[in-house]
């Protein structure tokens, strides 16, 4: 189980000299599926990164199965069982895929193994496990195979940032089935960023941010239907609050 316990987080900039990012924040994260959503601008993805150990929170601790991690590092935090799929993933020249999840699996798999990885994700293994992780690979391939390095890491959290983020229609809609299977095979927990109707539906639980603070958060049952109505003030499906 993942629980925060009043994470704030302050920030100095050119406009504000300490502006309120996060504010005490409050979550219990134990459902195998839970998606954050909210408006533009509402702390989602500074959450998530200070969930993954990216951003340091200024104060409020983090507990994973009952473990503080909140002064861990990246490093320390993965070796735990927290994996991290940025908004746009990494593009890595000279590194195949096959190195990639090798690395992200911590054993020296055979090429079929490796293979079965990506075949999870969609993606036909003969035609990506000896290509380079570099410019040739679309943004929805890439996102793919990133999940196929979380699964092949098999983390008991794994954190995805917005992953519909710029990639195509028909991309989109390989993730959704991607993340489909992935609820149904993984064992630990999904956590997502995202606005997409369609991963919320997907989703046990929904926790809506708004302005650096949770605005509601509950089952999907209850939650979504009132997000596709625009209650609370939140039609962020229109564009924001």
């Amino acid at each position: 189980m993942l629980e925060l316990q009043n994470i704030s987080l302050t920030v100095s900039d050119d406009i504000d000299e300490n502006k309120e990012i996060l504010k005490n924040v409050n979550l219990k994260i134990e459902d195998r599926f839970v998606a954050i959503t909210g408006p533009n601008g509402g702390g989602k993805s500074t959450l998530a990164k200070v969930i993954a150990g990216i951003r340091k929170p200024s104060s409020g601790k983090i507990l994973l199965d009952g473990v503080d991690i909140t002064d861990m590092s990246i490093t320390e935090r993965a070796k735990l069982g927290v994996s991290f799929a940025f908004q746009q993933p990494v593009r890595f020249k000279g590194i195949t895929v096959k190195d990639l999840i090798r690395l992200a699996s911590g054993k020296n798999l055979t090429t079929a193994q490796a293979c079965e990885y990506l075949s999870e994700v969609g993606l036909c293994a003969r035609d990506y496990i000896e290509r380079e992780v570099n410019g040739s690979l679309s943004g929805g391939e890439l996102k793919r195979i990133e999940i196929a390095m979380i699964i092949a890491r098999g983390t008991k959290l794994s954190i995805f940032d917005e992953p519909e983020a710029g990639i195509d229609l028909w991309s989109f809609q390989n993730l959704i089935q991607v993340f489909e299977k992935m609820y149904q095979d993984i064992n630990g927990t999904i956590l997502i960023i995202s606005h997409q109707e369609r991963i919320l539906n997907i989703a046990d639980k929904i926790v809506v941010m708004a302005n650096g603070e949770v605005a509601d958060m509950g089952a999907k049952s209850e939650i979504l239907p009132e997000l596709l109505k625009g209650s609370a003030g939140c039609r962020f499906y229109k564009g924001g609050c």
